[in-house]
């Protein structure tokens, strides 16, 4: 899902009833048990049976050491939780700003990591100008997006989500009405076809949430459109399962045939924002059973959690984590690990490695395939001032999502703007900026040079602990 914020998930989501869920500790599924060494992380006991295990990463893991410490230590296939997406990435048109995505990918190929790029094309957390397009318009917007954003990281990204939830929740199985699917009814297939053409060597991956159970109407829905793109010789390699569990949308008891019936039509099956809230023995159960199923199927190439610790979470109040917010391992954690130490199925075709990857390369370091380093011609050489609009995004029974425009008031080489929150809010998640945290309720997002009348946006995700009062939001410029 692709939300925050990713992430911003539809808090229905939380409300969707599992047809014939059950416990995941009812989950029935035989595993071989090759002689192995036992891995003491999560990544080295996935290694063992050549798969993955990932997390979503944030730009703010960097100002934490010890949620920094775990990523490196535990992980080895990372997913930006924000930073890609198009509103952090193309935030107005033509004007494309890879930073924060850029610092999340470089640390992670110079620290033998492999990333999963999220997500192309999807009809949330769209930027405003295109939120406000339409047809053929809208069309060749998202088309020129999914090209340069794939083209900017060509070669460093393992697998790409190039469309996201595009189908709708209920019994209908139909598609999601969105502004994207108003364009035609063939724009899924435009977006991997231009993925393709702009990055050949990363797999391409459709990514949905509550297509976990083999009976949903949802489920059945994408199967067939994924069917009819391998018929046709649409390029599609993988399909991600965001895997938000909770009390009412349980693991169901038939996930394990939902991946393979999945895999058996040609697609790598992958795990893409695993989290389950809950506690103790019945949240470590959970996380064994979608382990489970993910080792029975051959072509279910890795795991990836959504976030480190609990307090990073976007569901955060559910504590549904594998690390407490202190850093601590949970019940769950030795759960997970106990059952990748198990062994499983191998994974087709020997394992994961993508020839493609380079770690030492920096995405950075090509000024070409990045304009924001030279946004005007000549640069701005400052003087002006900078002024910022405050508006509201989706919210949620435990935080909500803000939205700042920074716009600049004659040429400017530089702005800082502070976000300050009132007790007991606090920042868990934040995109389309560098930010920093002088405070615990205090956010400094620094950008670059504007032209006069130019403007960037950010946004992030507040966790409000009861207090719903919007941050005071304030610009300074050089």
């Amino acid at each position: 899902m692709t939300t925050p914020r990713h992430r911003n998930r539809q808090a229905s989501r939380r409300l969707v009833a599992a047809v014939g869920g059950l416990a995941a500790a009812a989950i029935a599924v035989s595993l071989a048990v090759p002689a192995q060494a036992a891995g003491s992380t999560l990544q080295a006991a996935a290694a063992e049976t050549g798969r993955y295990f990932g997390t979503a990463m944030a730009g703010h893991y960097f100002n934490n050491s010890g949620t920094l410490n775990i990523t490196n230590r535990e992980f080895n296939m990372i997913t930006a939780e924000n930073e890609m997406k198009m509103d952090a990435t193309e935030p107005s048109q033509n004007n494309f700003n890879y930073s924060s995505g850029d610092q999340i990918v470089n640390w992670a190929l110079q620290n033998g990591k492999r990333v999963r790029g999220h997500a192309l094309a999807w009809h949330s957390q769209q930027p405003g100008w295109m939120q406000n397009q339409s047809g053929t318009t809208l069309r060749n917007s998202m088309l020129n997006h999914v090209t340069k954003v794939a083209q900017h990281y060509k070669g460093k990204i393992y697998a790409w989500d190039v469309v996201n939830e595009a189908f709708a929740d209920g019994s209908s199985g139909a598609r999601r009405d969105s502004n994207l699917q108003r364009t035609g009814n063939d724009w899924i297939e435009a977006a991997f076809r231009a993925a393709r053409s702009a990055d050949p060597g990363a797999k391409l991956c459709y990514n949905d949430y509550n297509t976990d159970n083999w009976s949903h109407a949802k489920t059945q829905a994408v199967y067939n459109m994924v069917k009819d793109f391998k018929s046709r010789g649409v390029p599609i390699d993988c399909v991600g399962f965001q895997a938000h569990f909770n009390s009412g949308n349980p693991v169901p008891s038939n996930y394990h045939t939902t991946l393979g019936n999945f895999a058996a039509l040609g697609v790598d099956v992958q795990i893409t924002e695993l989290d389950i809230e809950g506690s103790g023995s019945s949240q470590a159960d959970q996380f064994k059973g979608v382990v489970q199923a993910c080792l029975s199927v051959a072509r279910c190439t890795g795991i990836t959690v959504w976030g480190v610790k609990d307090s990073d979470s976007w569901r955060s109040s559910g504590t549904p984590l594998l690390f407490d917010g202190s850093g601590n391992k949970k019940q769950a954690y030795t759960s997970v690990l106990n059952q990748l130490n198990a062994g499983g199925t191998p994974v087709e075709g020997g394992g994961t490695t993508n020839p493609t990857q380079n770690p030492t390369q920096n995405p950075t370091q090509n000024p070409t395939q990045n304009p924001t380093t030279n946004p005007t011609t000549p640069p701005p050489t400052g003087g002006g001032s900078c002024s910022v609009t405050y508006s509201e995004g989706q919210k949620w029974s435990d935080r909500f999502n803000g939205n700042v425009t920074v716009r600049a008031n004659g040429n400017i080489s530089s702005w800082t703007t502070t976000v300050q929150l009132q007790y007991p809010q606090l920042i868990s998640a934040v995109w389309g900026g560098q930010a920093s945290w002088p405070a615990q309720r205090t956010m400094v997002v620094q950008g670059g040079s504007l032209a006069n009348g130019q403007s960037t946006t950010f946004g992030f995700t507040v966790n409000h602990g009861g207090n719903w009062t919007w941050p005071s939001i304030s610009c300074s410029a050089s």
